[in-house]
């Protein structure tokens, strides 16, 4: 290891045997490492215990955080309060729950073209799409009251907020102290994934879910300049109490990347070292044992909610709170970002514009994947807490000790900024009837496309798989799948329901991304199209025998074809099986859409 070193601990044997008992009744706390004690200026924040509108989670002291039904009550007390906070209900959640946005706007506004009319910069924070991971939700409430009623009233003259105070509803209200084990606080979690036990931030593309529908209508409807998804990290241990971070400039977006860089980052860095917070990149350590080999430089795929922001074109921020800072110190955190964000926004949100107009040209080749160049990587000074790796009597195998003793070092950044994969733009795409939960999706995303209400003959090129390779086993509910393929020119009839998707629009970098099979989170990759590798006719030998014969009879290209076949591969010389294959392929019994991916390419040079 780098640094580090590993310490073998002797573990007396009566404690193994007392440690390996069976368990008491009372169900036990999980020991975290240890935690440095912390004092900040943003605990000024916190409303006086008289204050009329202290937020549910002020009045624990910041130790336990809002309930749902507290929440809504403590929200809608607000909105009759004034005519700036306006609550609206998006829909329900699988088990009938209902979720909320909120609407907060000097202007009062309470609709999407009353906001765009406004002509102010709309920033929208999204909380709890890990409902265990809440803290935006605490820090938002804060946030609210301070907006309305408190020292920063003034920022919500220069711009207005979406708050979503709970994605994951369902997961919220599946709550215990015993949600998430990596984590300080709160007293009371809920849960990672839905009711459906699904990730809502691997939903972004596939938008499986009901609860991801209707944020992408949030995004579609509402005009967002500015988007914040508040998470709680897992993971080692490290000084940093705040940690973000977007798609760099080398990826969909570069003047966003560009702008978030040079003006909310460093406002942010000052805003929160201002405050006594301790603010840092986001941090995925290349091994979690030995941070001295260092960071995993990230760039996130559409799955996820600043990777899919970073293909929309749509500024997106992904906040990672430190877990094994206090719960309370976390929350402050938040609360000061989301302050910042909005000042910033507020006076430079004409920038930002053009930044994302200037992104939304159309570029070819799209990048769809990621990996690491060959250069030497780039140094950080590291603001780490130094581990200890002690051999377990429980696991037999090693464990990290977080000791809590700072330390910095300059660690590099492995980053992955260089396309591993790349796709040409074409004119457009065309997606056959048949696949119509693909063509409802691409509506869901706000993608633009054709519908044909008569059959019509293009022009395309195709695709035809090669061997899949299928997952071992299932990820958010689908089997994923990968294949190589070949292209073919071919005239292709598109039955009425069909649609032609043009690359020429605002959202063409996703459309690309998504119905390219080499994108990680393509329709394809996710296994929409599975169907397509099932066998559904075959030929028996007795018909198929006599039927090669002829074939041969007939076609002397054919024979030397097959010839050479035999000569080249052992296996189809010894495999009767595969002989008569070999014919049936060739026929015109075949299935000629067998592997063939029902999406196809349309070029402005039918020749390219």
């Amino acid at each position: 290891m780098g640094r580090f070193r590993f310490t073998a601990v002797p573990v007396a044997a009566a404690v193994v045997v007392a440690m390996l008992a069976p368990a008491v009744a009372a169900p036990l706390r999980a020991p975290l490492p240890p935690e440095a004690e912390w004092h900040g200026a943003s605990e000024a924040l916190v409303a006086a215990a008289d204050d009329p509108w202290i937020t549910p989670a002020e009045t624990s002291g910041l130790i336990r955080s809002a309930g749902l039904d507290e929440m809504r009550a403590w929200l809608e007390r607000l909105a009759a309060a004034t005519e700036k906070v306006h609550l609206l209900t998006l829909g329900s959640t699988p088990e009938g729950r209902e979720m909320i946005l909120v609407v907060a706007s000097a202007d009062g506004a309470a609709d999407p073209e009353a906001l765009a009319a406004s002509g102010k910069p709309t920033l929208f924070v999204q909380a709890g799409i890990h409902a265990g991971e809440i803290d935006g939700k605490d820090a938002g409430l804060m946030l609210l009251r301070d907006l309305l009623f408190g020292d920063e009233q003034a920022l919500l003259e220069g711009c207005n907020l979406l708050f979503l105070p709970v994605f994951n509803v369902d997961g919220h209200e599946r709550s215990s102290r015993w949600s998430r084990i990596n984590q300080r606080g709160p007293e009371v979690m809920g849960w990672r994934t839905t009711a459906r036990n699904l990730n809502l931030n691997r939903d972004y593309a596939k938008a499986d879910t009901p609860e991801m529908r209707l944020l992408l209508g949030v995004l579609e409807r509402f005009p967002v300049d500015l988007y914040i998804d508040v998470h709680v990290t897992d993971g080692a241990d490290y000084q940093y109490d705040i940690t973000y971070g977007w798609n760099g400039p080398h990826a969909h977006s570069p003047a966003i990347a560009r702008w978030l860089d040079q003006r909310l980052a460093p406002a942010w860095r000052q805003a929160l070292e201002r405050a006594g917070h301790v603010p840092g990149p986001l941090i995925f350590l290349v091994d979690r044992r030995d941070p001295t080999e260092g960071i995993v430089g990230w760039t996130a795929s559409p799955r996820y909610s600043n990777g899919y922001g970073d293909l929309r074109h749509l500024p997106t921020i992904l906040v990672e709170n430190h877990s094994l800072k206090s719960f309370r110190r976390r929350v402050l955190g938040t609360r000061v970002a989301l302050g910042e964000a909005m000042r910033v926004l507020g006076e430079q949100g004409a920038d930002l514009r053009r930044a994302v107009a200037a992104d939304s040209r159309r570029r070819s080749p799209v990048p769809l994947s990621w990996k690491a160049p060959t250069t030497p990587p780039a140094m950080m000074t590291f603001l780490g807490i130094e581990p200890r790796i002690e051999a377990s009597a429980i696991s037999g195998g090693d464990v990290v000790r977080w000791t809590g003793k700072p330390w910095r070092g300059k660690v590099p950044v492995r980053a992955k900024t260089e396309p591993a994969a790349v796709a040409r733009r074409p004119e457009a795409y065309w997606v056959s009837a048949a696949w119509s939960e693909v063509i409802e999706r691409l509506a869901l995303h706000g993608i633009h496309f054709e519908t044909l209400r008569e059959p019509r003959e293009v022009r395309v090129e195709a695709l035809r798989f090669g061997e899949p390779n299928f997952a071992e086993r299932l990820f958010e509910g689908r089997l994923r799948v990968s294949a190589p393929y070949t292209t073919e020119r071919r005239q292709w009839v598109f039955p009425p329901g069909s649609v032609r998707v043009p690359t020429d629009q605002p959202l063409g970098d996703l459309v690309v991304a998504l119905l390219e099979p080499e994108g990680p989170d393509s329709f394809f990759q996710w296994g929409f199209f599975s169907e397509i590798f099932q066998r559904t006719e075959y030929a028996e030998a007795y018909a198929l025998e006599p039927l090669a014969a002829r074939m041969l009879a007939a076609d002397p290209r054919l024979r030397r074809q097959w010839q050479q076949a035999l000569e080249a591969d052992a296996g189809l010389r010894d495999d009767p099986r595969r002989r008569l294959e070999w014919f049936y392929q060739r026929s015109a019994y075949y299935d000629q859409r067998y592997r063939l991916y029902p999406v196809a390419r349309q070029w402005a040079d039918p020749g390219s």
